[in-house]
């Protein structure tokens, strides 16, 4: 089971939506851990700290500070990017797709977006 966090943009609906189909999903938001308002690169933090791959959908910031971790030596267990006009029901599917067939340190420094 892959272990996710998600950032303060991420789509409530998509989360809820998620923990109905799989109720047992280990994802943790990032507002549940008191980040309201803190910078992108704090919530990156947070998420590598925790081991977790962190949804979401700031295509402006987060792409870019994903790497910039990367190329600095920081953990970055990895980055899944959901396409702001993806439907919920599709990227669903390919995070449950995701969850059961691949393991958590295949994305280690990967950006993957989502749907597939």
């Amino acid at each position: 089971m892959l272990r996710l966090a998600s950032d303060l943009d991420a789509n409530g609906r998509l989360l809820r939506a998620l923990f109905r189909r799989h109720p047992l999903c280990d994802l943790l938001r990032a507002v549940d851990a008191g980040l309201t308002g803190a910078h992108d690169r704090v919530v990156l933090e947070w998420a590598a700290t925790e081991g977790r791959i962190l949804l979401s959908q700031d295509r402006k910031t987060m792409i870019g500070f994903a790497y910039d971790r990367v190329r600095a030596g920081l953990p970055m267990p990895g980055l899944f990017m959901v396409r702001r006009r993806a439907t919920i029901r599709r990227v669903l599917e390919d995070l449950l797709l995701l969850d059961g067939c691949s393991e958590q340190d295949e994305w280690r420094d990967q950006v993957l977006f989502l749907p597939l």
